[in-house]
């Protein structure tokens, strides 16, 4: 009931930018990685998608996670809120400066959705039967190892900066093994095991980590 009565004093005074949060859900890890990397200062408050509050839900209709309230201002879908941010809080900017590079990145960060973060969800949800998961697994783990190379070219996914499809990749790829998902260690997929280690040290994604995150690593 405690959290209850603070959800609606939240949503009463919105005096504070407050993001609520999915603490397993790796299109809400994005959003808190975006938040330490710019050093944001907002509240972020966990919530069980499985309970969701009804004060809530009068502001999103699909009744998801993630949500961001900053004053009038409600977002409840990821990439819309990672844009917002970004520019709202344009240092360091995790977007390209210019209009056809701009346009290349949100492509990108759709074909990712759509490729591998559909995929991802099925998975997560563990409502698949397992033949059918397995299947998604070995598709998931096959178009990794396919595309390894590729982080090899650049310090970042395709970047000499870190960005938001950095923030979404590292989101994504740290959920792998929780979810079955093995990339052997070879010398095709070097670069992506390099990439991992790499962003999974830094200081913005150790702080963005929840403790359910953690534990997805422990196993």
């Amino acid at each position: 009931m405690a959290e209850r009565r603070d959800i609606r004093a939240i949503l009463s005074k919105r005096s504070v930018m407050t993001l609520f949060s999915d603490s397993s859900d790796h299109y809400s890890h994005r959003i808190r990685i975006l938040l330490a990397e710019k050093g944001i200062t907002s509240q972020v408050l966990d919530i069980d998608a499985r309970d969701y509050p009804a004060e809530l839900a009068e502001l999103n209709p699909y009744c998801s996670l993630p949500v961001l309230v900053d004053r009038d201002l409600v977002l409840y879908e990821s990439r819309a809120i990672m844009e917002y941010l970004d520019e709202r809080y344009p240092h360091p900017p995790l977007m390209p400066l210019y209009p056809v590079a701009r346009a290349k990145s949100r492509q990108l960060l759709q074909r990712l959705e759509k490729d591998w973060c559909q995929k991802l969800d099925l998975l997560q949800r563990g409502r698949t039967p397992e033949k059918s998961a397995a299947i998604v697994r070995a598709e998931l783990g096959a178009e990794l190892v396919s595309v390894s190379p590729v982080f090899g070219e650049k310090p970042y996914f395709m970047s000499d900066d870190f960005s938001l499809l950095d923030c979404c990749l590292v989101a994504f790829l740290w959920r792998l093994p929780a979810l079955g998902i093995d990339v052997p260690v070879t010398r095709q997929t070097k670069p992506l095991h390099d990439y991992m280690i790499r962003l999974f040290a830094r200081e913005s994604f150790l702080e963005s980590l929840t403790q359910t995150e953690k534990e997805m690593r422990r196993r």
